[in-house]
């Protein structure tokens, strides 16, 4: 079908935006926004139906994504949204497409053109069948601390409460924060039980996928806080809190929670739940817990989320503990926490070789080790890829079993296989901020910004506290030389723990001529690298040279001195700095063969702003070719500044 509109034509069969005869760049999203608009004309598309339309129902989309999204479209036609003449937004309301709207029957010289979709949908379907079948192939109740007659006042107060208000209140806001629970046995050592089941209730709250669940980095921050619930709730979003406490003692457990309306401070719900520790009683506790909250704030569960919450993950309360420590230490990242947590998962596999989180979570601690600290990725990523694969054939699932893979396949730079892998952790569980996260760094290292935004920004509406997430938003904004947002997406990242935030703040009061400002951060930044790493040439060193002409022959003579040189220092002292191509090519060319190179790292340099002459060099659609992206985003989508030319591409 083709649509025409004021002096653009949008062929749909050929997936094609035109203005007289000259096709016009858009991203998949924003496509997807303008057909929407086009098909509903002139009637007015409220937000949710658009959202719907663009994202689709299950996918966590708030006004903020589609503004963003609605943006970009905007840019895209050259239309201004003060005097539109294509889209004019209805405050409140939603869109609609201003001109009016002529249809046209599809050519059919269009036919090969669909053909040749047919054959690229086929394909990923094959694509997605075989990581499945790969994955599938691999195959006496001592004295509490709290007072019992207090806790059971509270709960007959919140179910008289909680009734009432279930009656007379539609609870259409299904946001929900999960706090930290309290550990009231007053023993260190049960403090990984207590934070290990807070996180299981809330993973399984996250199932849900018609709530939305702020996640755990975000509300780990509130323990033993002294803030008052309408306080907390604000901070993070959400319409209502859920806290309670655990108490172990003996063979047995006490297990308390409350659900408040944070708009009230009123309860909700609230149980008290005595029972034999096993491992059987722990999941009926969280099915129950999960299910009451489902139902206080009306969350109709579908077939697939009653199966994953009714689900016991292993028989075994032994492993089922081991587990536990195992993710209380890698949340806690650092070395010798995950080599500790790798311990304990496989302790853990050994007692239920069918235990898939267990697997999964093994998987994970092994692609993030060398991260964090000198453990060979060599040795650590088959073990991490066998692991997943294990747990994908217990249970074919779990999101950040995928999400591994997928971060595996990307240091390999299978990027179709990423892309699938990635997708899959996002279908099978849509709240994951994680697999949402990592998709997004995926997108940024193919150059597809501006969908990789849309992910950021799911991630962080998910968490907002995430020091990962607020650094991929950081580098997004950065490599689109967007000041405000750099500048307060690189604090978040630097508050909350992410060095990258300094490196950030660095080079962008670099481009605005905050020199002073520079120089600080980057010494910062090396304070923290010399930590790690003995190399000379620092960041500061960089920047005065970019700065101060006269320091640049200092710098050319250490990098004459350096027998093997981080990609990073080679595209920014040979081209950012010195503005000379032609080494900046040689450099690429030399680092590649390097021991421990790994492309994905290098890709992510090639989207700034700074690096457009690098791209319009004609050797560069080489380079990407030979790094087999140009076969990616003829699948997937093309990046934001590049676009088919023949069999080439062409990029600016």
């Amino acid at each position: 079908m083709i649509y025409e509109f004021s002096d653009l034509t949008l062929d749909l069969d050929r997936h094609l935006l035109t203005r007289g005869g000259q096709p016009i760049k858009l991203t998949k999203l924003s496509f997807k926004a303008l057909q929407a608009l086009v098909q509903a004309a002139p009637a007015l598309i409220s937000h949710d139906e658009l959202m719907d339309q663009v994202w689709g129902p299950k996918r966590v989309i708030t006004p903020d994504n589609l503004s963003q999204r609605m943006k970009t479209l905007r840019q895209s036609l050259g239309d201004d949204p003060n005097q539109p003449i294509y889209i004019e937004g209805m405050r409140g309301e939603g869109y609609r497409l201003v001109p009016e709207v002529k249809i046209q029957s599809a050519q059919a010289s269009s036919g090969s053109s669909s053909g040749s979709s047919r054959r690229a949908l086929s394909l990923r379907f094959i694509v997605s069948l075989v990581v499945l079948a790969w994955a599938l192939g691999y195959i006496a109740f001592d004295k509490y601390v709290l007072d019992p007659v207090e806790d059971e006042q509270i709960a007959q107060t919140a179910r008289h409460q909680g009734h009432a208000a279930t009656l007379t209140e539609s609870h259409a806001d299904k946001s929900i924060a999960v706090l930290p629970f309290d550990n009231r046995s007053n023993r260190e050592e049960d403090q990984f039980f207590t934070d290990g089941m807070h996180d299981e209730l809330l993973a399984a709250i996250s199932n849900i996928r018609s709530m939305k669940v702020t996640s755990r980095t975000s509300v780990m921050g509130y323990r033993d806080t002294t803030k008052k619930i309408p306080q907390i709730a604000q901070e993070l979003g959400v319409e209502h809190i859920l806290e309670g406490g655990i108490q172990r003692s003996g063979n047995q457990v006490r297990i308390n929670v409350q659900l408040i309306d944070a708009a009230t401070d009123e309860h909700l719900w609230a149980e008290i739940y005595d029972r034999e520790l096993t491992a059987a009683n722990l999941f009926a506790v969280q099915s129950e817990i999960t299910k009451k909250i489902a139902d206080a704030l009306q969350a109709e569960l579908t077939t697939d989320e009653q199966r994953r919450i009714d689900a016991r993950p292993t028989d075994n309360l032994q492993a089922y503990e081991l587990y536990l420590r195992g993710r209380y230490l890698w949340q806690r990242r650092g070395d010798q926490n995950i080599r500790h947590a790798i311990t304990l998962f496989e302790q853990a596999t050994v007692l239920d070789p069918q235990f898939a989180r267990a697997w999964s979570s093994l998987a994970a601690t092994h692609f993030t080790l060398p991260d964090y600290s000198d453990a060979p990725r060599s040795e650590h990523y088959p073990l991490a890829a066998s692991a997943a694969r294990k747990a994908l054939a217990q249970d074919d699932s779990i999101a950040e079993a995928y999400a591994t893979l997928g971060g595996l396949a990307d240091m390999d730079g299978k990027w179709s296989e990423a892309e699938t892998l990635f997708l899959l952790a996002i279908t099978n569980e849509s709240m994951d901020s994680t697999a949402h996260l990592w998709y997004g760094e995926h997108l940024v290292r193919l150059g597809r910004l501006d969908d990789a935004l849309e992910e950021g920004m799911i991630a962080y509406q998910l968490d907002p506290l995430h020091p990962g997430t607020n650094a991929l938003l950081g580098w997004i904004y950065f490599y689109q030389n967007d000041t405000s947002n750099t500048m307060k997406y690189a604090a978040a990242a630097w508050e909350l723990g992410h060095a990258s935030g300094l490196y950030f703040q660095a080079w962008m009061n670099l481009r605005i001529g905050e020199f002073d400002r520079a120089v600080g951060f980057a010494e910062q930044w090396d304070e923290l690298e010399a930590e790690s790493s003995d190399n000379p040439l620092t960041l500061k060193l960089f920047i005065e040279a970019k700065i101060d002409a006269a320091k640049r022959p200092l710098l050319l003579d250490m990098l004459e001195e350096q027998e093997a040189i981080d990609v990073f220092q080679i595209l920014y002292t040979d081209y950012v700095i010195f503005d000379r191509i032609d080494d900046a090519y040689r450099w690429t060319a030399m680092a590649r063969d390097l021991e421990g190179f790994h492309r994905n790292n290098f890709v992510w340099l090639l989207w700034q702003s700074d690096m457009a002459p690098f791209r319009q060099d004609p050797r560069f659609a080489a380079l990407v070719t030979e790094l087999g992206m140009v076969d990616y985003w003829r699948e997937y989508g093309w990046p934001d500044v590049c676009q088919p030319s023949g069999d080439s591409v062409i990029c600016k």
